[in-house]
Order: C-alpha cells, then structure tokens, then sequence
C-alpha cells in the first residue's frame, strides 16, 4: 500500500487501535451473490506455476495484469474520530469494503475495470474484518442498495463473486491484522501483531475454504509488506517469532492442505528492516534472502514470490520525509539503469531458471499520483513500467478506485454522482506510461514443462513437503525429517546444514503410485561386494528404491526415506562425496541450496540411492557422500 512519505512513525508505541470483539470463525462458506453482467473469459482456472510463468489450467501463460481494490483493509489513520473522513486516508472513509460501493453500481464499476484491461485483482482484507458483525452503514453502499444491512465480509462476499462472475481473477490479500491504514509503525507491521501466528493462520484456512467453491479466486496472498515495529525486526529463517520465512510455509501448507490446494500462494518479501536513521542498519530485504533459504509447499507448482516498488522509497530509503527520512537514494533519484539493476537483486533474479527459488515474480504494488508534478517522479514511473514491459512481468498497481479531489493515484475516480475520471482519459499523463505496459509483447499460449529444484531445510524443525509422506505419520520420531513434495526425489544433500534438493529433472514422478516407503535406518540392503562408501556407514534404498527423503538427529544423519519407482531402477552407480569440499556436476542447477556448507548433488540423469555417513571420533556426523545411479 502507498503511504505517504511523511506517514512513517518511529517513536512511540501504538495507540488508539480499532478493536473489534471478534465472532467465531466458522469454516461454512456463505456463497457470494452472482453479478448481472456475467462474463465469458478467456483464460480457465486454477492457476499454478510452471519455471517464471504463472499458467491457467490449459496450460497457458496468464500474466497478472492486475489493480489493488482496497478499501476492506481499513483506511482510518490511527488518530482522531473513525467517524470523519477527515482522519481516512485521503479523506475516503471506506467503512471497511472496497472503496466506490456509495459510488457506482458493482456492475458498472466492473464494467470500468475490463476497460482498463486488467485481468486480476488483488483484493485486501484485514483480520478484522473477518470478524465484524456489525452492518455497514447504509450510505458506505448507497448505490448498491442491495447490499444493505451485510457486514464488511458478506459485502466482501459479494465483490468477490462478482468479480468472478465477471471473469476476473481474485486474489485474496491480508493487508492489516486491524482495520486501519497501512503501511508505518501501526500495529499492523506483522501477520502476529495483536494477534498470535496460530489465529493468523486460522484465519487463512477459513477465509480459502469461505471462497474454494469460487473458481476464480485464485491466490492467497499472505501478508502486505512485513515490516519493523518500533523495537523488533522480522527476519527470514531464525526461527523466532518474528520468522517471516517460517510463518509463510506454516501458512501456506495450512492452506494447501486444509482449505484450497489449487490456490496460488503468494509470499512477498520483507519490506523494511533497521531504523532509518543516517549510520544504522537499515534497508529493504525484500527477495534478497530467498537466494540461499526459498520456499518449498506440499505443491511445487503454487509458489508465488512478489515485491512492491515506489519511486519515493528506495533499497535503503524507508519513503519517509522530515521523521524517518535519510540520506539514502530513493527509487526515482536513480538512473534508468541503476534502477534495472536494484529490481533485479532485489526481485528478479527469482525468475532465473534452475534455482530452488525460481518461481513467478509479482510487483502487487507500485503506482504515482496523476497531479505528481516532480519530473524525477515521472521519468521513474516511465523507468519502472518500461522495465516491467520489458521483462514480462507479472504486476498490480495501486490503488484501482478512488474518491475524486481526493486520492489522485487511483487508476478510476468517482465523484459523489457516479462520475468517472482517471487513467483512461487523455489528460492523465500516466496514460502512456499504461498502455505500452498493457499493450507490450507478451508470451503467451502453451508454456513448455521445465525441470522444478526445490531445497528442504530442517533449520528449525521438519521439511516434510510430500503428502503422501505426510499421510504415513511420523516415521521417525523425536528426529527432524524432510521429504520432497510429491513429484520430486532428493538429489542433493549438505554436510552439516541439514539442507537437500529436490527436482523432477530427467524422469516426471519417478514414485510407484500404489507402493509404500521404506524407511532406512541400517545397512542391510547395501548388496554383498557393493561397498561404496568403505568405513562408513551406508543408508542405501532397497532393490528398485530410491531416495524422497531423511531425518537427523542434531547433526547426525538418523535415516533415509525411500520410495519404489513405478518403473524398475537399477542404473550404474557411482560415490558423490562432499565430506570435503563441494561435489556437484559442472554448472549444477538448483543453486546454493546450503549456503556456506559442502555439498553433494547427483547429475540430472541420475536419482540418489543411498547416503553414508560416519560417527568416528573427530568427524562430523553429518551425510558424507551420495550413491548415484543413472536412470536410465
């Protein structure tokens, strides 16, 4: 969400929070209200991933070209009376529904978002608006009379379906833990302010299962610019109460596995770390940190990684003006090229082929005012949306709908009769800088299969990812366990980390679907004159068998998991050993799945049948070396 840059407060604790006593979350879905202009589109849900590319389920390249319509996220500011405009955000008292409901039909408002050529929203919400049980007023919805008398989430209900019926895709955003306006020190800097990660997780499966009989409601997206509060950082994989990484996965299987499994999921980086002040730490993390820890889900076609960018924040600029402010460049002092080079190490480089973390990348927020008047602002928005063209990227500009003589970023304005202004007339001079972003090259049609590299890391606990897994209980308890999602097999290990690999390249599912697992504890199926790791100790997979999994305990190695293939195994075998130094094939894909540690990695056209390790004085107890075999 855009804030304006001297909205940033860093002193002082949070005061004056909006709080709702909260109903029971229940996991009935209340179905959204069809709307009157049904509408046939082109593209067929659900959505997944496939390389850098978000598909539909033909197949095909769906590129999100998307608006945020806020408004449900709360726009009070945190100070003064909720009841007067004049302390929302821009004077535009949203009451807690998408804004321009008083306003203009629903139909007609989507009507307008087709002319635009959008295919997605980004849609927000805030935990409290889950549980409000208190009605709108009835002027928040003056012309849609219809919709008097709902609460913000059966209001929200019917947005949703009508959008859908309208043929747009939906992406669900938890914006605000409260129902206030986002993004400064305001209690809402983390998914666990004010509220503990378990019901912000609750609140996720109930609102995917609310809308999983809605086809086009195709993302989860987790939660809007994770940030400082006035004392604490969140991070990316300490394993504290502030790991953003870990809260992320907990969620997102939750989601996958209780609630939707065809939803996307939609993790954004962390927008701000350290105080903003000349000679302390301080910067914008954003994707950076998912170059050596990445995500990987039960589903390994559902991970979206996305980022926001605004030319008056910068890499290390917070936005702020006067309190806050630094010294540091912000995004629009940049040149052309220093900007391509601080979207691609801060986001972009995801996209690169052949990682653990290459996965789509979506801005879901960067927008500027039509009445910007700073020519450094203007060549920047023409910079980013040039780079955005260019690169063929997925996006979502902030905000879609506005007040007019009120909040001159949105996209669409309306006055209080209903009437129109915005981007599609011909005095707004962002008109340009949009249509060549709507209207660039584009892929398009079928995207081809590629190879999929997934890390586990039992940093902190288990990396089971595979359901089927899952479904067999725990199958070595008191350890902690990893296991590829379903589809993939191991192929590469770290020696102390308790990092692995995980790809389907060379052989799609190699795993017998009506088989078991075996799980290896000692060495017994290690064959009469097949040492192939002498003086260690060798997990190996029975005949035909090979490797999804392991568990530690510590550092040690405590077993390996191993599943039949649905065709017989029994390639030629060699000894990867990495207790040393690094063994991978020359230009390995997957990347730094371990960072800083050995590792060792079968080639492409070879699958891991075995792991040894050594519990002798003076060594680590860590996998040692890898046994593999050819696949075909």
């Amino acid at each position: 969400m855009s804030i304006a840059p001297a909205a940033l407060r860093l002193a002082g604790t949070v005061a004056g929070l909006v709080l709702v006593a909260a109903q029971t979350t229940t996991a009935s879905a209340a179905p959204p209200p069809r709307s009157p202009t049904p509408y046939t589109a082109a593209w067929s849900a659900p959505l997944s991933t496939q390389g850098r590319y978000i598909v539909d389920a033909q197949g095909n390249r769906f590129r999100l070209k998307a608006a945020n319509w806020d408004g449900a996220q709360g726009s009070w500011t945190g100070s003064g009376s909720i009841t007067d405009p004049a302390n929302h955000h821009a004077g535009q008292n949203s009451n807690g529904i998408p804004l321009g409901l008083d306003r203009v039909p629903l139909d007609g408002l989507l009507a307008d978002f087709h002319q635009l050529g959008i295919n997605t929203v980004r849609l927000p919400f805030s935990n409290e608006m889950i549980h409000s049980t208190t009605p709108v007023p009835d002027n928040a919805v003056g012309a849609n009379p219809q919709l008097r008398g709902r609460t913000p989430l059966q209001i929200y209900d019917a947005v949703v379906g009508a959008l859908n019926e309208s043929g747009f895709a939906v992406i669900l955003n938890n914006h605000t833990n409260t129902s206030r306006w986002c993004c400064g020190v305001d209690g809402n800097e983390r998914w666990n302010s004010g509220q503990s990660t378990q019901q912000w997780a609750d609140d996720w499966v109930f609102m995917a299962r609310r809308y999983a009989a809605v086809p086009r409601v195709v993302g989860a997206d987790l939660y809007n610019e994770v940030r400082r509060d006035v004392l604490d950082d969140p991070n990316w994989g300490l394993g504290d109460s502030h790991d953003w990484y870990a809260a992320a996965q907990l969620a997102a299987d939750r989601i996958l596995t209780e609630a939707n499994p065809r939803l996307l999921i939609v993790v954004e980086g962390i927008n701000w770390t350290g105080v903003p002040v000349d000679g302390l730490p301080h910067g914008r993390p954003m994707l950076t940190p998912a170059r050596t820890l990445s995500h990987t889900l039960v589903d390994a076609h559902k991970l979206v990684y996305s980022a926001h960018f605004y030319g008056y924040t910068g890499p290390h600029h917070s936005g702020a003006t006067g309190v806050g402010e630094t010294h540091d460049a912000r995004y629009q002092d940049l040149t052309r090229e220093q900007l391509a080079a601080a979207l691609d190490d801060e986001a972009f480089f995801v996209e690169e082929s052949g990682r653990h973390y290459t996965a789509p990348v979506w801005v879901s927020e960067f927008g500027i005012g039509s009445g910007e008047t700073n020519a450094a602002a203007r060549a920047w928005f023409g910079n980013v949306t040039d780079y955005f063209a260019d690169h063929d990227a997925d996006f979502a500009y902030w905000p879609l709908v506005g007040f007019a003589g009120h909040d001159d970023w949105a996209l669409l304005r309306y006055d209080t009769a209903g009437h129109r202004t915005g981007i599609l007339d011909s005095g707004d001079w962002r008109g340009a800088a949009w249509q060549h972003l709507m209207s660039a090259p584009s892929t398009t049609g079928p995207v081809a299969a590629v190879p999929v590299w997934r890390m586990l890391s039992t940093d902190h606990g288990d990396a089971v990812e595979s359901l089927r897994v899952r479904a067999t209980g725990d199958w070595d308890a008191g350890a902690y366990k990893a296991a590829c999602p379903d589809g993939l097999r191991l192929i590469g290990l770290g020696h102390t980390t308790g990092r692995g690999l995980c790809t389907d390249a060379g052989a799609a599912d190699l795993r017998s679907p009506d088989a078991g697992q075996t799980v290896v504890v000692d060495e017994r199926y290690v064959p009469a004159g097949g040492d192939w790791a002498s003086g260690y100790t060798k997990l190996q997979c029975p005949p035909g068998g090979f490797l999804i999994g392991y568990s530690l305990r510590g550092e040690r190695l405590s077993a390996a998991l191993c599943a039949p293939g649905r065709t017989p195994l029994s390639g030629t075998g060699r000894t990867v050993w990495f207790d040393r130094s690094d063994n991978r094939p020359s230009g390995a894909a997957g990347g730094d799945f371990a960072h800083g540690d050995y590792k060792g990695q079968c080639a492409e056209n070879e699958y891991a049948a075995g792991i040894a390790f050594t519990t002798r004085f003076g060594s680590r107890p860590g996998p040692d070396a890898l046994l593999c075999r050819t696949l075909h």
